[in-house]
This record gives structure tokens, C-alpha cells and sequence, in this order.
């Protein structure tokens, strides 16, 4: 008895586990196999669809790119800070600014963007009038997958300076100090001691901010309002179109698809980021 009453604390988290995250990953997943037959695997074949091939090469090449400029940045960003004091000003408002920029996604920020850099967007207007320059002079890419990149590492560069910064900052200077001590360089340090301490760290959140954008439906929602040019965006067209039940089966399967990416993405990040504790303990 004693031993479950610990587990007791965790049943709230348990329950919305449940309900939020297990139960409507089934739902959605069983939908793709259910038909007016019965259960079915034919839907399986939407995978192999050139459209889908083609949706989920671009989510990952969006993805995959916002996630190494952002994590490079970040980690600019993040070795910048590590350099002030813990508790001075500066840090404590970057760290604030982090945490909130990080989650300003969704149609907030599209429409930031549009109102911004849109066709009629405050400096877009101001490049075009007063230096002569139009960011769109060779097609309106705001609104196409590329106009994805900038949204996205708005809040990749905040995410990748909150999942880094504990490592950076656990790095002691003691083992600097003993390499130095030993006759060794600051080449020897960071390629035997430093870069492989934060290795672990660095790839883990390299996956976790690839994971994030992989997994962004609303920003690309509000700015691509023609086509299904990722993942997300074939799922909406599945579900709202108008040919009837098989729409829905088409749907699951490509969530299917998601969730198999998001696990093996996730279960990749778990691995490293339990090699990158040991050091930040």
C-alpha cells in the first residue's frame, strides 16, 4: 500500500495522458482502417500516394531546415548567455522573452507576418517606396512553403535558447581549468571535453525543435490557404472535403504517418537527452 500512494500524485497527469493524448491518437488512428465494410487495410496505400511522398518531403525539408538554422543560432545565443551573470538582468529578460516567444505561434503569428512583410505589410511597403526594392518581385512566397521558414524560426530560435542553455551553462569552468593544467589547448578542451559534453544535448534538441515544426499545423493554416503542401495541411483537406467517408480513413492514415515520425523522432531525443543529464546534474 505504501508503495502505490507515491503513484497516487501522478494520476492526475495519467488521466489527461489518457483522454488528451492516448485516446484521441487512437481515434484517429483507427479511423484510417475503418470503412463502411469494416475494418480495412486498403487505406494503407494513401502512403505510398505520390501527393503524400511529396507532403511529407516537404515537411521534412521545412522541418529539417528551420531546425539546424534555428538550433545554430540558438546555440550562438545560448553560449552568449552562459557568459553573464546567472541572475543579471540581461539574462533574466532573454529567458522571460524565451519562454514567451517559444509558445507565440498559430494564427497570431501569421498574421504578424502578413501585417509585417504581407503584400501590403509595413515593411514591404517601406522597401518597396524608399529603396526601390520588392520582396516579392519574384512570386508572392509568403504564402508558399518557403514563406513557412521565417514563421517558424521565430519560435525555433526562442525553443532551441530554453532546451540548450542548461547544458551550456553546466559546463564547469574546473574543466577548462584541468586541461589546462595538463598542457593541453583550447582545441584539446572543446574536441575531448567540451563539443562532447554538449553533443548529446545539442542533437537532442536539434530533434525536439525538427519535432516542433514537423508537428506545426496553425501557423501554416492561416498562411497557406490553396494547396496541401505538408502533412498538416493534407489532413485538413482530407477531413474537409467533400467525397464522402473515405476522406476521414485518409486522414488517419496520415496521421498514422505523423505519429510514426513523432515517435521515432521522440524516442531518439529521449535517448540523447538522458546522455546530456548526466553532465547537467
Amino acid at each position: 500500500m505504501k508503495r502505490l500512494l507515491p503513484a497516487l500524485g501522478l494520476a492526475p497527469f495519467g488521466a489527461y495522458i489518457l483522454l488528451f493524448l492516448a485516446v484521441p491518437t487512437l481515434l484517429a488512428v483507427a479511423s484510417g482502417f475503418s470503412t463502411a465494410q469494416g475494418f480495412s487495410l486498403a487505406s494503407l496505400s494513401v502512403l505510398v500516394h505520390p501527393d503524400t511522398l511529396q507532403a511529407f518531403g516537404a515537411s521534412v525539408w521545412v522541418s529539417a531546415l528551420t531546425a539546424v538554422v534555428g538550433a545554430a543560432v540558438g546555440a550562438v545565443l545560448c553560449w552568449a548567455l552562459a557568459a553573464l551573470p546567472e541572475g543579471g538582468a540581461i539574462r533574466r529578460v532573454i529567458d522571460s522573452a524565451s519562454s514567451v516567444l517559444a509558445q507565440f505561434g498559430g494564427v497570431m503569428l501569421a498574421f504578424a507576418f502578413i501585417a509585417t512583410i504581407g503584400i501590403q505589410g509595413v515593411i514591404t511597403v517601406l522597401l518597396k517606396d524608399h529603396l526601390g526594392v520588392n520582396i516579392f518581385e519574384e512570386g508572392v512566397w509568403l504564402y508558399e512553403l518557403p514563406g513557412l521558414i521565417l514563421p517558424y524560426l521565430y519560435f525555433q530560435v526562442p525553443l532551441m535558447v530554453i532546451t540548450f542553455l542548461p547544458a551550456v551553462a553546466a559546463l564547469r569552468p574546473g574543466w577548462a581549468e584541468a586541461v589546462a593544467t595538463l598542457g593541453g589547448s583550447s582545441w584539446s578542451y572543446w574536441t575531448r571535453v567540451g563539443l562532447p559534453v554538449l553533443a548529446p544535448a545539442f542533437l537532442g534538441s536539434l530533434l525536439l525543435l525538427f519535432a516542433n515544426a514537423f508537428s506545426s499545423y496553425a501557423t501554416a493554416a492561416a498562411l497557406i490557404s490553396q494547396g496541401s503542401q505538408i502533412v498538416p495541411l493534407q489532413i485538413r483537406a482530407a477531413l474537409i472535403g467533400e467525397t464522402g467517408g473515405t476522406t476521414a480513413s485518409t486522414a488517419g492514415v496520415l496521421a498514422l504517418g505523423m505519429i510514426i515520425v513523432m515517435t521515432a523522432v521522440m524516442l531518439a531525443y529521449g535517448r540523447l537527452m538522458a546522455r546530456a543529464a548526466r553532465w547537467q546534474r
